[in-house]
């Protein structure tokens, strides 16, 4: 008498659907956590003070940062001028002001050049692997042979100095950051169950990497995007320090900087005002960034 068919050892059937596309789940009380996070609360109370003066600026500044009236120069703080005057007559609180706004063009253009083109190379260097992932990563050594203030003084050479150089030298300093960061978080998420589930589905890799593997980086990316964004803050003050960036008359943290070096003896607070824009800034962005990380990543959401 023949035995009926163990139903274990019926074959499973295939998938015939694609499954839905995986992203991470958030960790829970996201601002109830921000909240109890020092270095998210510090940097986002610095980052926004830095977004609303750059903000202001568009509508509003004690003086003209551009008028000059050697009559009132050098002038400590008073009712009129609050931060005092520099060696032209200028108002400092109305530079610093349009300083603040200079700074953040900088640092979005030139991070957002280096996060889309950074990010586009380093998923598709995952995405095909072999000569395309060898030729992408030995580009981006070359690109990082060349630092931002190095590919500035020879743009400057050929071109002449300006913000557009500025900006187009610390984006092309980006591109190979998040170029590599791309492809390492991407080749992460390449060896998942899910990803393989997807593949055996017939999903093609460019589906997979723009409903897969980008949704699930998105968290490392931001957090990259912050610091870079303070280190491009950074190079373009120093940039402009050099009279490499920022040109007069429009107003630059670095070049005020450069500006109050002679005058330290004289009115020593030229050179401290800029000096502390530039450091909270670039603190209150790190910062940012330290508290995103922590806030975005799941397991150290887990310990908190």
């Amino acid at each position: 008498m023949s035995q009926p068919p163990s139903p274990l050892a019926a074959p499973l059937p295939l998938p015939t659907t694609a499954p839905p596309a995986y992203t991470a789940p958030a960790a829970p009380g996201f601002w109830r956590r921000a909240r109890r996070n020092p270095s998210f609360v510090i940097g986002i109370v610095l980052t926004l003070v830095l977004l609303v003066a750059a903000a202001i600026s568009y509508l509003w500044t004690p003086w003209s940062p551009y008028d000059i009236n050697m009559e009132a120069k050098l002038q400590g703080p008073t009712l009129a001028h609050w931060l005092g005057t520099d060696a032209y007559g200028r108002d400092v609180a109305s530079q610093l002001l349009v300083g603040a706004r200079n700074s953040i063009l900088v640092g979005l253009v030139a991070v957002g050049i280096g996060l889309t083109i950074g990010t586009a190379l380093g998923l598709l260097a995952a995405a095909k692997r072999g000569w395309v992932e060898e030729a992408i990563m030995r580009l981006s050594d070359f690109t990082f042979a060349f630092p931002a203030i190095l590919s500035a003084i020879m743009m400057t050479a050929v071109f002449g100095a300006g913000i557009v150089n500025s900006i187009i030298a610390i984006g092309i300093f980006n591109i190979p950051t998040f170029a590599r960061i791309t492809r390492a978080s991407a080749n992460a998420i390449w060896s998942r169950e899910y990803i393989l589930a997807a593949r055996s589905c017939g999903k093609n890799s460019w589906s997979i990497t723009w409903q897969h593997v980008l949704p699930n980086i998105l968290s490392v990316l931001i957090v990259q995007a912050t610091i870079q964004f303070a280190l491009a803050i950074l190079a373009e003050a120093a940039l402009s320090y050099l009279g490499l960036g920022t040109q007069p008359p429009q107003p630059s943290w670095g070049r005020m900087l450069s500006e109050a070096q002679t005058l330290m003896f004289q009115a020593p607070l030229l050179a401290v005002f800029p000096g502390v824009a530039i450091a909270l800034s670039v603190l209150g962005l790190n910062l940012l960034g330290d508290g995103l990380r922590d806030l975005l990543d799941p397991r150290l959401a887990r310990k908190r």
